[in-house]
């Protein structure tokens, strides 16, 4: 099996996207900002701990390095799940701030690929998943930079699918509605309402009557991550409980 770096991985989804892949036998190096320590994860899962800001891509390229020491191979699974999202009205966003948003999102999981393309390339192939959000695709009030940046990450996995496929590296994305982790803390705070509320809201909207968990988004990422799909390329995979597939 292979070494899957998960960034992101102090989060609810990227902790459950790294438990998913332990369980599937994959080494896990789990990733995020210094001062999130993701240290007794990355022992409960016998994985490796690799803290980096990923907005620096001189830090990703260390961050790296260190994992592929620390295992002694390359890696040959990266989940870019790393994301910084923060509310505001377009006309009142801090340009600091809404330049944050896209420098950890997009440029983030730009600099993580670059970083661990020549390893896959070396070991003859790997996987991509990029994690996008249903808000790339329709844009969403008082995200803007967060949905930019996740647009942004879909055109990314469509290009490099083009460019990487060739290499024998297959790269795709996840786009999920509302997951029910703590980032929903930020969402009822800019609407003003309790998490249950800002739960309740987004459940109304979504076809199947609730918002995703956190399992069932790491279950379609250990999917677009199986080197058993070696032509699935360059696509977004919607789970979302059907609110894209249902509009017009």
């Amino acid at each position: 099996m292979s070494v899957a770096l998960v960034t992101g991985a102090a989060g609810g989804l990227g902790t459950a996207i790294a438990r998913r892949l332990a369980a599937g036998g994959h080494q896990v190096a789990l990733n995020d900002r210094p001062g999130r320590d993701v240290s007794a994860l990355a022992a409960e899962l016998g994985g490796v701990a690799a803290p980096g800001d990923v907005s620096d891509p001189i830090a990703v390229e260390a961050m790296v390095g260190d994992v592929e020491r620390q295992t002694g191979g390359h890696i040959g699974i990266l989940v870019a799940g790393a994301a910084y999202l923060t509310m505001a009205p377009f006309t009142e966003h801090d340009l600091d701030d809404w330049w944050r948003i896209i420098d950890v999102n997009l440029g983030g999981t730009f600099a993580c690929a670059q970083a661990v393309m020549p390893g896959m390339v070396e070991r003859g192939g790997g996987r991509m998943v990029l994690i996008s959000s249903e808000w790339g695709l329709i844009g969403w009030p008082d995200a803007t930079a967060y949905s930019a940046s996740k647009a942004g990450m879909i055109a990314l996995t469509k290009s490099l699918g083009r460019e990487l496929g060739p290499l024998g590296i297959a790269v795709n994305a996840v786009a999920p509605s509302v997951i029910d982790t703590s980032r929903l803390e930020v969402d009822a705070k800019a609407a003003g309402v309790t998490v249950a509320e800002i739960r309740a809201r987004y459940a109304d909207r979504v076809p199947l009557g609730r918002v995703a968990s956190p399992e069932e988004i790491a279950d379609a990422v250990a999917f677009l991550a199986d080197a058993r799909l070696p032509t699935l390329l360059g696509q977004i995979l919607h789970v979302n409980g059907g609110t894209t597939r249902a509009r017009a």
